[in-house]
């Protein structure tokens, strides 16, 4: 397994496979008291589109969205800064490419400094759970 950073973003890479890395996921959401709140399937939708938007070029093997929330996190961050409401719901991506089907990458957008900083650590520990990641 990799970690990668950059500045907006934080993902981890791994070779299980995309169904153990969702089965882990959700059950990592759930083991922290939370609900997914929806699953956005974004390859499929950009697959499905494709033609239609005159594009020839597959994006992903597989891709997906989960997102979720915590209403007393939540509470807390919004009751330090208001305008922390763009953050919610929190959202963790699961994404194979189509040219390595070896690997799976599964991460999410980095929070600022601050009151997010919690929030962030509650994701990476979501994140790195789903992977088996200590």
């Amino acid at each position: 397994m990799i970690g990668h950073a950059e500045e907006t973003l934080v993902s981890y890479t791994t070779e299980e496979s995309y169904d153990d890395v969702i089965f882990g996921l959700e059950n990592a959401i759930l083991d922290q008291g939370l609900l997914i709140d929806g699953i956005s399937h974004v390859g499929e939708m950009l697959e499905r589109t494709r033609a239609d938007v005159g594009s020839d070029v597959v994006l992903f093997a597989k891709a997906d969205v989960y997102s979720f929330c915590s209403a007393q996190l939540s509470r807390k961050v919004m009751e330090a800064d208001p305008m922390n409401i763009r953050f919610c719901p929190y959202d963790i991506f699961v994404a194979q490419m189509p040219d390595d089907p070896d690997h799976v990458i599964i991460g999410y957008r980095q929070f600022p400094e601050g009151a997010m900083q919690e929030v962030q650590a509650l994701v990476d520990t979501i994140v790195r759970s789903a992977i088996s990641i200590d």
